[in-house]
């Protein structure tokens, strides 16, 4: 058995919490690996003396409108508020052992502390050991609902349907997806890096695994589908335009993206960028898209408060419909799914509202797309006639402005700079495509602009 040399590792320490949290509607929210307990209940990052733990941020995944289709719980939700713990769980990388014997390799791996394993032959191996770093907190996301994971993530499909239970032998989300690291001491900086640690404390990145030495012989490495960030370009609030998607290694060095996802070749490093998230950082997991939201960002967004506000004065201007004159009314926000007879329609080819009516219909010769599509009756467009929804995740907008456009053809409504800025966001899919969706629901977007005005009629009295 050989065993050479240490020395420090350099890939840059990194440290985050990952807490569950609810709308804002209250001060605090935590994470809890039991069904049955609330939102707002027990985690670790509340046993403490402060009244109230300095929040380093939320993460929201996009496409569940604030819930998941059975309901937040536990760590199995669509947002997390990540809380400064009560003890450092931190950790950074210490030693660097080079392992030219099988035997050797797995006895580190067996140790208790965290560790991280690159395989580079069937008899040498290089184990870079990790100690307790007090200055940072660590979260760790992936799809697994073993107790070391903070944040459970499944395969988000339009619409907002996660995958059930049965389906996660099929997901493309890692077990071990990614872990943040937050530092402690204000001014709380968050970074991110590439795949989590597992229930031996271990990283492990086999022979076929993309990885390599860096210009100072320090070891680094990608995921198999990989971990993509996009940092917007100005601040998130402001309407940016969008970043350039990049990948994290698991090191938190920024490289350009792979031909493919899950490609041998690694990109180009990306040197003048970090992985340090902001308010407005979009992180993909090959199947589910997250949006982190600082505390300063979030306090610029709607709490479910003031939704209710606007949806409420909407209806009390008392919008009604074209054709059939009766009231139309934006259901309540806890109204899922189920289309109220009040309810508000849009053709979204022109952004007309009307109530429902079952008249309209152009159907094609043998159906195909077009076969359901309807025509407006008050400007004779054809396109698809949908039931419009409030957005109801605060954390999604970007100002607290009047709902006033529809994402097409879904039909969540939203502000006109959350639209504006969603529809111009290229989102990951499958092995190396984008495409603009709805946060709200994760539909792809059509149309022009992939958004519609809408054009509601007053009262008639």
């Amino acid at each position: 058995m050989v065993l050479e040399g240490s020395s420090e590792a350099v890939c840059s320490p990194s440290s985050l919490e990952l807490r569950p949290s609810g709308h804002r509607t209250s001060s605090s929210s935590s994470s809890s690996s039991s069904s049955s307990s609330s939102p707002l209940q027990n985690h670790d990052a509340f046993l403490t003396n402060e009244k109230e733990p300095a929040q380093y941020g939320e993460l929201i995944v996009l496409g569940y409108n604030g819930c998941l289709a059975n309901g937040d719980k536990g760590r199995r939700r669509s947002r997390l508020a990540l809380y400064k713990r009560s003890k450092a769980n931190g950790v950074k990388p210490d030693i660097i052992h080079n392992i030219s014997t099988p035997l050797v390799s797995k006895a580190f791996t067996n140790k208790s502390q965290h560790s991280i394993s690159y395989t580079l032959s069937r008899s040498h191996s290089v184990i870079v050991e990790y100690s307790q770093d007090s200055s940072t907190d660590m979260f760790q996301i992936g799809r697994s609902t073993e107790s070391m994971i903070d944040f459970v993530v499944t395969d988000t499909s339009p619409s907002g349907q996660g995958a059930g239970e049965g389906q996660s032998a099929q997901s493309t989300i890692s077990r071990y997806a990614c872990r943040v690291i937050c530092e402690r001491r204000p001014p709380y900086s968050t970074r991110i890096y590439a795949a989590g640690f597992d229930s031996s404390k271990n990283i492990f990145l086999g022979e076929r695994a993309a990885k390599w030495r860096t210009s100072d012989g320090l070891m680094d490495g990608l995921t198999t589908n990989g971990v993509l960030v996009m940092h917007p370009t100005g601040g998130f609030s402001e309407g940016p335009a969008p970043g350039v998607w990049r990948e994290i290694s698991v090191c938190g060095n920024v490289y350009a993206l792979r031909e493919t996802r899950s490609a041998q070749q690694r990109g180009k490093l990306v040197e003048n960028e970090s992985n340090t998230l902001q308010d407005g950082s979009l992180i993909d997991l090959c199947g589910a898209t997250l949006l982190w939201r600082t505390p300063e960002g979030l306090r610029r967004t709607p709490t479910l408060k003031q939704l209710e506000s606007l949806r409420q004065e909407t209806n009390a201007a008392r919008p009604q419909c074209p054709v059939g004159f009766n009231t139309l009314a934006f259901p309540s926000l806890a109204q899922r799914e189920v289309v109220d007879k009040k309810q508000p329609w849009v053709y979204v080819n022109c952004g007309h509202v009307h109530g429902y009516h079952n008249w309209g219909f152009r159907k094609e010769k043998g159906g195909g797309a077009g076969a359901d599509e309807r025509e407006c009756p008050m400007c004779r467009r054809v396109g698809p006639y949908v039931p419009l929804w409030l957005g109801c995740e605060g954390g999604l907008y970007l100002d607290a402005g009047h709902p006033t456009h529809a994402f097409c053809p879904c039909g969540h409504v939203c502000s006109e700079k959350t639209a504006r800025c969603w529809a111009q966001i290229p989102l990951p899919h499958g092995t190396h495509a984008f495409h603009a969706a709805c946060p709200f629901c994760g539909t792809w977007l059509t149309g022009e602009q992939g958004y519609i005005k809408l054009i509601f009629q007053g009262p008639v009295d």
